[in-house]
C-alpha cells in the first residue's frame, strides 16, 4: 500500500525544546521561566542559603566559628605580637579586638559577596544551557545568601558591643540595616560586571583573588586611618577615596564609636553604590545576550 512505508516527518512544533536552550524560551521551560523575577530572585536565594553549609556536621555554626578564628588570628598577631594600637571607643577604651571586628566583619562580606557574585555564571552554567530565564538573579542572589548570614554575623557584633562598651549601639540597628542595603548595592553593581567579565576572561578570577588581597590591604582593618594621616598625608585622599574604605568607616562609627557616620561618608558610599550598580547594569545588559554561546 503507498501509504504503508511512507515515513512521517516531524512537524517544526515537534522539534522545539523541551526547555529554553541557548537563551530562548522552549514550550516547556520549566517553573522558573513562568516565575516573576522577584519569586525567582527569592527561590534562587533560597536555594543558596541551603547550600551554604550542605553536609557539614556543624551546618550554621560556621558562620560563627569562621569570624570567631580569623578575628583570634588577627587579634594574635597585630594586637598582641605588633601591638597596634586602636582608637578609643565609644567608652574610651582600646580595645583592639573590638576594633577589629566592627571593620573586618564587613569587610568579609564585601569580599565573599563581590568573588561570588562573580562566579555565579561559571558556577551555574549547566542550569543557564538548559532553562532560560533571568541571568542577573545568579549573581544577585548569591550575594543575598551572604547578606544572610552577614546579618546573623552582624547581630552577634551588635551584643558584643552592647556587652562590652554599651547598649547605645543598639540605637544604631536601624541606620545599619540602611548601610548593609547600600553595600548590597556596591557589591551587586561590582559582582554584575566581574560575571561578565569571567564568562569571557576567565583569567577573571586570579586577578581579583590578587587584587582582592591588595585591596584588604589597603583599606583601614587591621590598621587605623590615622597611621595614614600621620605618616604619609599625601596619601589621605586616595585612601579615603577607596569606597571600601568608607563603608567600613561607616560600620566602625556606628558599631565602635556609638555615632553616626559623618556626612561625607554616607555620600561617598551612596554615590559609589549609585555608580557601581548603574554601570554593572549596563554592562550586564550589553554583554550578557552571548553569555551561554561563551560557558
Amino acid at each position: 500500500m503507498a501509504g504503508a512505508h511512507t515515513t512521517a516527518h516531524p512537524t517544526p512544533a515537534d522539534t522545539r525544546p523541551a526547555v529554553g536552550t541557548a537563551g530562548r524560551p522552549g514550550a516547556g521551560a520549566g517553573l522558573w521561566q513562568r516565575l516573576r523575577p522577584s519569586e525567582l530572585l527569592l527561590n534562587l536565594t533560597s536555594r543558596e542559603i541551603k547550600a551554604q553549609f550542605k553536609r557539614t556536621a556543624l551546618g550554621r555554626l560556621w558562620s560563627f566559628i569562621n569570624p570567631i578564628a580569623t578575628l583570634s588570628i588577627y587579634t594574635v598577631v597585630f594586637g598582641v605580637l605588633l601591638k597596634s594600637t586602636p582608637p578609643p571607643g565609644a567608652d574610651g577604651e582600646r580595645n583592639f579586638t573590638l576594633f577589629l571586628a566592627a571593620g573586618l566583619i564587613p569587610w568579609t562580606f564585601i569580599s565573599a559577596s563581590i568573588m561570588n557574585g562573580m562566579s555565579a555564571l561559571v558556577a551555574n552554567s549547566g542550569l543557564l544551557t538548559k532553562v532560560y530565564f533571568q541571568r542577573w538573579t545568579l549573581v544577585v542572589s548569591s550575594i543575598l545568601a551572604l547578606a544572610n548570614t552577614f546579618l546573623i554575623e552582624l547581630a552577634v557584633v551588635v551584643a558584643i558591643m552592647a556587652i562590652f562598651i554599651g547598649p547605645q549601639v543598639l540605637l544604631f540597628i536601624p541606620l545599619l540595616l540602611v548601610l548593609v542595603a547600600i553595600t548590597i548595592a556596591f557589591c551587586s553593581g561590582i559582582a554584575l560586571m566581574l560575571s561578565v567579565a569571567l564568562v569571557y576572561f576567565r583569567d577573571t578570577q586570579h586577578f581579583m583573588a590578587i587584587f582582592m588581597q591588595l585591596w584588604f590591604y589597603a583599606t583601614p582593618i587591621i590598621y587605623w586611618i590615622q597611621l595614614i594621616q600621620d605618616r604619609a598625608p599625601g596619601l589621605l585622599f586616595w585612601y579615603r577615596a577607596n569606597p571600601a574604605e568608607r563603608l567600613i568607616s561607616a560600620y566602625r562609627s556606628m558599631l565602635y564609636e556609638f555615632r553616626v557616620p559623618r556626612w561625607d561618608d554616607w555620600a561617598w558610599s551612596i554615590g559609589w553604590a549609585a555608580v557601581a550598580l548603574f554601570v554593572g547594569v549596563q554592562v550586564f545588559r550589553r554583554f550578557s545576550a552571548r553569555i551561554v554561546e561563551e560557558l
